[in-house]
């Protein structure tokens, strides 16, 4: 019996599935199964109920992740306290974060880090959808919600501001929009209703209760591209919009939003040189380019 037979129990733990489990751990399920009947048999307990749908925690798997989770927190801290990570930065650093800000600035200062630490390797995870650092989806999170529980440290980034646009044709070739009332002779773009994973983006509501978009999508991205295209009225992050200078606000005083992105840690993993040098570069190249007069 060893720690990695805790660091797979820990990860189907998590993940609930050997496949999900191995993709985390980089081996296949074969082996991670192997390993969990292996601290079963040490420990002369049964941990996991198996089903078709996968694999549940027996109450003393309950109580062995706690235990677990002890010994992980220290291995951790062994690494950051021994491993001589202060004269190098090497190592994965997976960061979890909305599309749209991932796209249009985490790219640009993960090539940036990535080029001054050569032993570096960012994973950028760009989904619509929160992430759980307790289960190690990711060492770093950033969120238009600061988080209610978990061991997590959280802080503010900066706010960053969103305003309604259509491209310039659009506009010229529609009815005019002079208030609130002509945006229901307008076409709208925005998220699915249904599959918006944050009350924070639900924008159209707070536009209008009768406004219904006639295309959405759950990525922002695809949005913009039918604003683009002259699909409509669009709500966007001013700092992708400026990119475009055939984008135009529509009546920026009556429809402008102010949102925050908020950068979130696992106390595990807060202290860890690699986490700590990612972090400061992510958080103050977010402020940079949030903040850039547009």
């Amino acid at each position: 019996m060893n720690w990695d037979d805790y660091r797979f129990f820990l990860a189907v733990a998590r993940t609930g599935k050997l496949s999900s489990a191995g993709q985390q751990l980089g081996v296949d399920h074969a082996t991670v199964g192997r390993r969990v009947k292996a601290l079963e048999e040490a420990l002369k307990v049964h941990l996991f109920d198996r089903s078709p749908q996968g694999y549940s925690l027996t109450d003393e798997g309950h109580k062995l992740v706690t235990m677990a989770e002890g010994m992980e927190t220290s291995a951790i801290a062994a690494q950051s306290e021994f491993s001589g990570e202060a004269d190098s930065v090497s190592g994965v650093v997976r960061i979890g974060a909305p599309e749209g800000m991932a796209t249009s600035i985490l790219a640009e200062v993960a090539v940036r880090l990535c080029e001054q630490h050569p032993k570096l390797e960012l994973q950028i995870v760009a989904m619509p959808r929160t992430f759980s650092l307790t289960k190690r989806e990711a060492d770093i999170a950033i969120a238009v919600s600061a988080p209610t529980s978990g061991r997590l440290k959280f802080r503010k980034i900066t706010d960053y501001t969103l305003h309604m646009y259509a491209t310039k044709e659009y506009l010229a070739n529609n009815p005019p929009i002079k208030d609130l009332a002509d945006l229901q002779r307008v076409r709208g773009i925005g998220y699915v209703s249904d599959l918006i994973y944050d009350k924070e983006l639900d924008y159209i509501p707070l536009i209008s209760p009768d406004a219904k978009p006639f295309l959405t999508s759950t990525s922002v991205h695809v949005q913009l591209e039918a604003a683009l295209a002259n699909g409509g009225l669009c709500v966007l992050h001013d700092f992708i919009a400026c990119k475009y200078p055939q984008l135009v606000r529509v009546m920026p005083e009556e429809v402008s939003f102010t949102r925050t992105f908020w950068y979130i840690v696992h106390e595990d993993y807060a202290k860890l040189h690699r986490i700590r040098v990612v972090s400061d570069a992510l958080i103050e190249h977010v402020r940079k380019r949030v903040n850039k007069p547009s």
